[in-house]
């Protein structure tokens, strides 16, 4: 058995908590995970793992090579992506994480036009609202929007700025009247967006030199996908708080108002987030510049 390719199966196996996980992560059969394993063990005459049938542990031995195949393996990673440099485009795989609506309108039409032009290119996109690890979930680049916890190891570049909008049908305003003022928004129904097992976010206004107010939304209408806010809105069911480059074209076309017109958007902040590595690999950085040059425009 090849020893690298051996340390990379242990390696997931103890990130994903079982032999079972890393066989579907790395699509292998359980008994190959658990070869790999054992080869490591009897070329080392000594065991990695405590295995029973129904959890496994490392060893203390196992602890300390488990630190070190992940040092040996970045830098193999970054030595193949060294040779690999040596071509003028990038090749090999590009595993990225991205929340679901923004990856599906904004992020995943830029790394298709990427994926035309370099043929030796490929993609393995996730759209997801959970956060994925960077490093046990073996993603090359993650995206992600709003606030980001600091986080050792990690390096991250803004690519877009996302101008936010309070917006309402014609319909709504009929009947409730215009807010005209901030403060008027605690007289409306609003339209929430709530991400999947978080709190309500507040709606954020920008003020100069200073943090964001926080307007916290009151309604009965609680959703997860910001295209179905936009439709609701629509359907004059309340106040929504959205980007502007989504609700776009509603406002073109009058179905939907944007209000309060003298407060300067609130601009949310769009990430492409990496490990830190020795050597970036030229696959993530001319997706990282795309996104760059290709958000910002589609944002405005």
């Amino acid at each position: 058995m090849d020893r690298l390719e051996s340390m990379a199966v242990f390696v997931r196996a103890v990130d994903l908590g079982s032999f079972a996980a890393a066989a579907v992560a790395l699509d292998l059969s359980g008994p190959m995970v658990g070869k790999h394993v054992r080869f490591l063990e009897e070329r080392l005459g000594v065991r990695l793992l405590n295995r029973t049938t129904r959890r496994q542990s490392l060893t203390d031995f196992g602890c300390a090579y488990y630190e070190r195949c992940r040092v040996v393996l970045a830098e193999a990673e970054a030595a193949d992506a060294l040779a690999a440099d040596q071509f003028s485009e990038p090749r090999g795989k590009l595993r990225v994480t991205m929340p679901a609506h923004f990856g599906r309108h904004c992020v995943t039409p830029v790394l298709l036009g990427l994926a035309r032009q370099y043929p030796m290119l490929e993609l393995d996109l996730s759209l997801s609202d959970r956060f994925a690890d960077l490093a046990e979930d073996g993603y090359d680049l993650a995206i992600r929007t709003g606030t980001l916890d600091d986080k050792a190891g990690v390096i991250a570049r803004r690519v877009a700025r996302q101008g936010m909008v309070v917006c309402a049908a014609p319909s709504y305003l009929e009947t409730h009247g215009e807010p005209r003022r901030i403060e008027d928004l605690a007289d409306h129904h609003a339209i929430v967006y709530r991400r999947l097992g978080q709190i309500v976010q507040p709606w954020l206004f920008a003020r100069e030199m200073q943090p964001a107010l926080e307007i916290m939304p009151v309604g009965r209408i609680r959703l997860d996908d910001l295209d179905a806010i936009a439709d609701a809105a629509v359907d004059g069911m309340g106040l929504a708080w959205l980007p502007y480059w989504l609700v776009r074209d509603r406002l073109q076309v009058g179905a939907l108002v944007a209000l309060l017109p003298d407060e300067p958007r609130f601009l949310y902040d769009c990430y492409a987030l990496w490990l830190k590595t020795p050597h970036l690999p030229l696959k993530v950085r001319l997706a990282v510049d795309a996104l760059a040059a290709a958000l910002q425009k589609s944002m405005a």
